[in-house]
């Protein structure tokens, strides 16, 4: 048999099913190949997809059929002797389903399966042995979904007519398409922690459609107590999102502040970290941009940090213990504004009574709407975009905080020019404050690379105070 001789991918019909071609190297005594080699496959635009566990079927006739099954969990899909013919079918909720894809495999090839496709292969040698890494253990519990393999609509032209192949019972009698419950295509059940904040509550709503979600508060677990951080199931969950952080930046200055500061921020963060390395999770943490000084702007994610005060100085501890876990979003954002105590809300009810505020004019960024940040990490998430750390705020030109409040001001019909500039400096005169950044605009490059584009902020802003309207006179 001739065996490929060079490595390269290709992609399918169906999004996320990925065909390998795997070099083969052979003499005398037999052949050798790389079968799996994380680098190589992550620069042919493979996901990093974690695999926890390596199944082999082995089996002793030609015609051998099995499938066609589809579990929450990606696999790769090798042959080590034999050969197979493969079909694929996608059954996840969305356009593309009831796609199929069939494909020819010796162990010069190889398939990398997303969750949610169906799978299944027919042998075309006696004695074949078809191999498989998963990235997740098995589980009597896990969501299901079966095709029948002699499903009209798929029509898949077996090699082997299956009134003449071996198969199980159970095979032969699985629901045809028409029949089938397309299968949820997100990542797996979800943990957020901090659901009582402002990012929180829009990671719930975002998440609202999805049945696999559970959203922890403060009072359900204080992340300051280790003990209670070590208690949570973690091996439940495919992903944890950690909305949650101590984020009283002058109080952090305090003696005890800067102890629950420390707690949160950094300890928790490394529990997380840890046990997202034990577990195999994929961790969402949530950063700022106080980790910067504000020395240079727009903040790329590759910029060190140079944190001014305690809260920033827990922030990036916390972030460098994120950054070794291999499956890891680390999101920095900044002057985030969602449903609870915020600026925005702050102007909108200084307008509404007429009042004239001293805004600071010297500190500069982008607002944050939690919605966005939610909707950017599931795109994340949802998408396997490469891990790593991404700024996510919303788009547009970059303001300061009196920008922002004479725009509220305008939008609630107040006068924008009762907004009176005043410094950092003059604004925290004879107070107990902490250092802030002067320039938190981040670089969203990266962030927009995988397809995600937030709003701009005053088409966020708009919406805000729209809502917020109608919540007052309801």
């Amino acid at each position: 048999m001739e065996f490929s001789k060079t490595l390269g991918a290709r992609r399918t019909a169906i999004p996320g099913l990925l065909v390998l071609d795997l070099p083969v190297h052979g003499d005398n005594r037999g052949w050798f190949k790389e079968n799996w080699q994380r680098e190589k496959m992550l620069a042919l635009g493979l996901p990093d997809f974690g695999p926890v566990q390596n199944n082999i079927s082995f089996n002793e006739d030609r015609g051998t059929t099995r499938g066609i099954h589809a579990e929450p969990w990606d696999k790769y899909v090798s042959v080590a002797t034999g050969e197979i013919f493969g079909a694929w079918v996608d059954l996840r909720r969305g356009p593309t389903f009831g796609t199929v894809h069939t494909e020819r495999l010796d162990p010069s090839r190889a398939v990398f399966v997303p969750r949610g496709v169906g799978n299944a292969f027919q042998t075309l040698q006696d004695g074949t042995a078809y191999t498989y890494l998963v990235n997740e253990h098995w589980s009597p519990d896990a969501e299901y979904t079966f095709l029948n393999l002699a499903d009209p609509t798929a029509a898949i032209r077996w090699p082997v007519p299956l009134a003449e192949a071996e198969l199980s019972a159970k095979d032969r009698a699985h629901p045809l398409l028409d029949g089938v419950t397309p299968m949820d295509a997100s990542p797996g059940r979800v943990l957020v922690l901090g659901g009582n904040g402002q990012l929180g509550r829009a990671l719930r709503a975002e998440y609202a459609d999805h049945d696999d979600v559970d959203v922890l508060t403060r009072q359900d677990c204080e992340l300051s107590d280790p003990a209670a951080v070590a208690a949570l199931p973690f091996g439940r969950y495919r992903t944890v999102i950690n909305a949650a952080a101590y984020t009283a930046v002058d109080a952090a200055e305090t003696p005890e502040g800067r102890r629950l500061a420390w707690a949160v921020n950094s300890r928790a963060v490394a529990q997380l970290a840890a046990a997202a390395v034990a577990h195999g999770f994929t961790l969402v943490h949530v950063s700022t941009d106080y980790v910067y000084d504000g020395a240079r702007s727009p903040h790329t994610e590759d910029e060190p940090p140079s944190p001014l005060g305690v809260y920033g100085q827990s922030k990036a501890a916390g972030d460098a213990a994120v950054a070794v876990v291999p499956r890891h979003y680390l999101i920095r954002t900044s002057w985030v504004v969602g449903d609870g105590g915020n600026f925005v809300d702050t102007m909108a009810s200084l307008a509404a009574r007429g009042a004239a505020p001293s805004v600071v004019a010297d500190q500069t960024g982008r607002v944050s709407f939690a919605r966005d940040i939610a909707r950017g990490i599931r795109h994340l998430v949802d998408t396997g975009a490469p891990y790593g750390t991404y700024n996510l705020s919303n788009t547009g030109p970059v303001q300061s905080w009196a920008d922002v409040a004479r725009d509220v001001f305008r939008l609630t019909g107040a006068d924008p020019s009762a907004v009176r500039d005043t410094s950092t400096a003059e604004y925290f005169a004879g107070r107990d404050a902490a250092p802030r950044p002067a320039a938190s605009a981040l670089d969203l490059s990266r962030l927009q690379a995988t397809g995600f584009i937030p709003r701009t902020a005053a088409e966020a802003l708009e919406e805000h105070l729209e809502r917020r309207g109608l919540e007052r006179a309801e």
